[in-house]
């Protein structure tokens, strides 16, 4: 299996709509060795550092923590909420938290009967 950052570097890639050659002359890899090296980190056999990370995700318009987002749903959050205005993302946490607080209720409820 994939490490989770070659899985989704691959995956924005994609979703980006760009070749390896590409995303690597963007990220400032030399256009030579660009495309081997992109695919090197995209098959996990080399693993990109935080920085040249950073320099993946403003290329590919994705937040740098989508790249270690270890299960799908998770990933899609992290994007999703990345495209939100400001005030959605306040109304988003908002809502998440009342989602937080009623699990968090429930919890109480089920150890007080214990």
């Amino acid at each position: 299996m994939l490490p989770v950052i070659a899985r989704r570097l691959k995956e924005a890639r994609l979703r980006a709509g760009i070749s390896q050659k590409s995303l690597g002359i963007l990220v400032g890899i030399d256009e030579f060795t660009s495309s081997a090296r992109v695919n090197h980190y995209e098959r996990g056999r080399h693993t990109p550092d935080f920085l040249l990370l950073e320099k993946f995700a403003k290329a590919l318009d994705v937040p740098t923590e989508f790249f270690y987002a270890r299960d799908d749903d998770t990933a899609e959050m992290i994007l999703l909420y990345f495209d939100l205005s400001k005030k959605q993302k306040k109304q988003a946490l908002s809502s998440i938290k009342k989602l937080g607080e009623t699990k968090q209720q429930m919890r109480k409820k089920k150890v007080a009967r214990i």
